[in-house]
């Protein structure tokens, strides 16, 4: 009976979409999906680097909890046997199938993206992935290199792919499948672009004229930074093009010519996942499924497009941890379709003009972590309990909460962030908030600070997002006992949102802030 459920989530995707404001990019399949959906524009990921985002919002718990701030270790042996999202819905009946990139890869999926205990057959990886970080990208002198930048002729590639067309081929053959097994389904679809190396289909490019791509309103480092919050982009420097500019360690900065064809770049790779994201909602609908499937579209963190002088995630900075997140529920986010009528016709990139405006909007602070109790509240499933205070004997709890209550917005009507709270939410005044992290080994920038192993972790940044502020504490961190000591407290940020949206100035030496450390203890 009940509704099945589509799950996309992106690889390093901010929040560069027309839906989301961004005048610029051309994303009309992700602009349909939004017309069609509710959308929030402050959603934020729990830790800004692959895995532990994902076994965070997989399990519906902080990293804390997961005791996974790295890529080293696997949830159920490490911390806890956590139930996920996926496994939660395969116990309510559900077939679920998981393609492309959902778990990170490796020891912290089990080597086995946690099969079988959240899939119903063994996860799908597209053949081509293997050549993600092969020489296969074209330079001037003819010769092949492995860079950053790497637009390409898909025909020219192993196999003549790309692992994203794979991983929507794959994604459509199962909803082919699933039309006629009759069987209610969870189906996770993993896009690796936009993650480096930027390599997709050189056409794209087209789109975004280098004259018209500008640097970051930002792209120096903040007089007031902490050296502690600033991450090197180490992953960067290592790709081939970016290495010959022999940039200066750590703080660069890049030549701007450069910057500019990494977010040139960055631009066309998102328009290449949207028609691959195209080209699937338009498969949902052509097997007639799209009156009966929850849609949800998220990303497991953000990339830094030079703003503050840096790149990539790896810290906890809007720009690292802010993510598109919207729900397309059939007869609540839209009034019921009749029967065959096209939900999600395929838009092509090169040639739709104008776009579309989410059909409702959120401006409420949310995080992942409350991405599993809301699915399970929308399909009808028993919405999780919270976690107790001492969460790690409790196979089933979340630490999120559902956000269900925020989507009865009217049409056409904007939330303000402010107010709304109820007793299950993380919130402080009845104001919503959003809590992220980041480990580093050290005050200072080093080889190891975008991605410190658990033993090397000698300091934690906690930080805090309201509507109106950003506040991070950087204290001592106790790698063998999970440790944090607020009394150490090694440096802070503290933005306000209304006079430095960029965060930029950091006030933290020149405001009292005591009521806020309390705040991050609550």
């Amino acid at each position: 009976d009940g509704m099945n459920v589509l799950f996309i989530v992106v690889d390093d995707l901010r929040p560069v979409l027309g839906c989301y404001g961004d005048k610029l990019v051309k994303s009309p399949n992700i602009d349909q999906l939004a017309s069609q959906s509710m959308v929030f524009s402050n959603a934020y990921a729990q830790q800004a680097v692959c895995a532990p985002s994902r076994v965070s919002f997989l399990t519906g718990r902080r990293p804390d909890t997961t005791r996974l701030y790295d890529f080293y270790s696997y949830w159920r042996v490490h911390a806890g046997n956590y139930s996920t999202m996926p496994q939660y819905f395969r116990e309510n009946g559900y077939v679920t199938l998981s393609v492309g990139k959902v778990f990170h890869p490796g020891v912290s999926s089990n080597y086995s993206d946690d099969y079988p205990y959240s899939w119903s057959i063994p996860p799908f990886h597209p053949s081509a992935e293997k050549y993600e970080n092969h020489k296969t990208c074209r330079g001037k002198d003819g010769k092949l290199y492995a860079n950053l930048v790497c637009p390409v002729n898909v025909t020219e590639m192993p196999g003549g792919t790309l692992p994203d067309i794979q991983s929507t081929e794959e994604a459509i053959r199962l909803l082919n499948i699933m039309k006629t097994s009759r069987q209610k389904f969870f189906l996770a679809v993993g896009y690796h672009k936009p993650h480096i190396p930027l390599r997709y289909p050189q056409e794209f490019l087209k789109l975004y004229p280098l004259e018209n791509i500008t640097l970051a309103p930002d792209p120096w480092v903040p007089k007031k930074l902490p050296s502690v919050a600033y991450n090197p982009w180490t992953d960067i420097r290592q790709r081939d093009d970016v290495e010959a500019l022999n940039v200066s360690f750590p703080y660069g900065p890049l030549p701007d010519d450069f910057q500019r064809q990494i977010r040139q770049s960055y631009y066309a790779a998102v328009s290449y996942l949207d028609v691959q994201v195209g080209l699937l909602l338009n498969a949902l609908d052509n097997v007639g499924l799209s009156n009966d499937t929850i849609v949800v579209f998220t990303a497991d963190h953000g990339w830094s497009l030079g703003e503050h002088g840096e790149w990539a995630k790896y810290s906890n900075f809007d720009v690292a941890t802010r993510v598109p997140l919207m729900f397309y529920v059939p007869g609540v986010t839209t009034p019921p379709v009749s029967q065959g009528a096209r939900v999600f016709p395929y838009l092509d990139p090169f040639s739709h003009v104008g776009g579309s405006a989410p059909r409702g909007q959120s401006k409420k602070v949310v995080e992942l972590v409350s991405v599993f109790p809301t699915l399970a509240e929308l399909a009808g499933l028993q919405v999780p309990p919270a976690c107790p205070e001492m969460p790690f004997g409790v196979v089933l709890c979340t630490e999120g909460t559902s956000i269900v209550r925020y989507f009865n917005v009217s049409e056409e009507k904007v939330e303000e962030g402010k107010e709304g709270c109820d007793d299950t939410g993380r919130c402080f005044n009845e104001e919503p908030v959003a809590f992220s992290q980041y480990p580093r080994p050290a005050d200072t920038p080093q080889w190891n600070s975008d991605k410190p192993k658990l033993k090397d972790i000698r300091i934690m940044g906690y930080s805090m997002r309201t509507i109106d502020y950003r506040y991070t504490v950087w204290v001592q961190f106790h790698p063998n006992n999970f440790s944090a000591d607020f009394e150490d407290v090694h440096a802070g940020e503290l933005y306000m949102m209304e006079t430095d949206p960029n965060q930029d100035y950091n006030i933290y030496n020149n405001t009292s802030h005591g009521w806020l450390l309390k705040k991050i203890l609550g």
